[in-house]
């Protein structure tokens, strides 16, 4: 039994060894809460603070921040773009190279309409199973593809496929000059066989929502694409105010005695 063990964690270590990155990985996630209230997520807190990553505004105030991933397009990115268009609302869209190769004139109009792309890499793999080198490829192939087809030339934004992360996947980032967004409020809503009906997307953002959100959705979700205007009128009505990721990090970095 003890060799087995033996081989075993020398496997591990091995495997570590390999590909350069030795923290221990995690998943994102958090104890959700449906008083209005941000999430509560633990021991994280440390570790983002360490690397300037960030899922929340935490100021207290009544903003919001509206973030889409697009791995692929399933036709509803020019519906949600027409309700923000029109809601003068802006947003967040973190893509990967698929995307921006199989939809262009999508990026290009997110760009244009003064949404951010964020960075969600190339291929989407596991960050946390890489080291740095394979890490600063897969993000810098993908904000330079995005640069091919529109105006915006550097992504600051990342989030890590599938919510894995470790120390060093956030201490790389931190060093390319790249910042992690995580969120606070999310549901499954991106299974496109197993919609549920604009009530339910709509509910499930209403009963998570709280001051400082870093809203999560995905764009393949018809759910989402037909909630979304009642969404942002009902949350205006509340007195909510959506903001763009810039402003929130613009904030972070101020020092304290100089509110933004």
């Amino acid at each position: 039994m003890k060799q087995t063990i033996a081989f075993l964690l020398s496997l591990i270590f091995f495997f570590c060894a390999f590909t350069g990155n030795t923290a221990f990985a995690y998943g994102w996630g958090y104890q959700k809460n449906n008083n209005h209230t941000p999430p509560e997520i633990g021991t994280y807190q440390e570790v983002l603070d360490k690397y300037n990553a960030f899922y929340l505004d935490d100021s207290g105030e009544k903003n919001l921040y509206l973030t889409f991933d697009n791995g692929y397009e399933q036709g509803f990115t020019s519906d949600i773009l027409d309700v923000l268009k029109k809601e003068e609302v802006p947003a967040t869209f973190f893509v990967t190279g698929h995307y921006v190769e199989s939809e262009p004139d999508l990026v290009k109009r997110m760009v244009e309409e003064g949404h951010i792309i964020g960075n969600h890499s190339y291929h989407h793999p596991d960050f946390t199973i890489m080291n740095k080198e394979a890490i600063k490829k897969e993000l810098t192939d993908l904000e330079q593809a995005v640069a091919e087809v529109s105006d915006q030339d550097e992504l600051i934004f990342v989030r890590p496929p599938r919510g894995t992360f470790s120390s060093d996947t956030l201490k790389w980032s931190t060093e390319l000059g790249l910042v992690h967004v995580f969120w606070s409020l999310a549901f499954k809503d991106w299974e496109t066989n197993s919609q549920k009906g604009a009530d339910y997307a709509y509910d499930e953002i209403m009963k998570q929502i709280h001051p400082g959100a870093i809203i999560l959705l995905h764009a393949v979700s018809s759910d989402n694409a037909a909630a979304l205007e009642k969404v942002i009128q009902d949350l205006k009505e509340e007195g909510y105010q959506f903001k763009n990721l810039d402003d929130l990090w613009m904030r972070k970095q101020l020092p304290k005695q100089f509110p933004y």
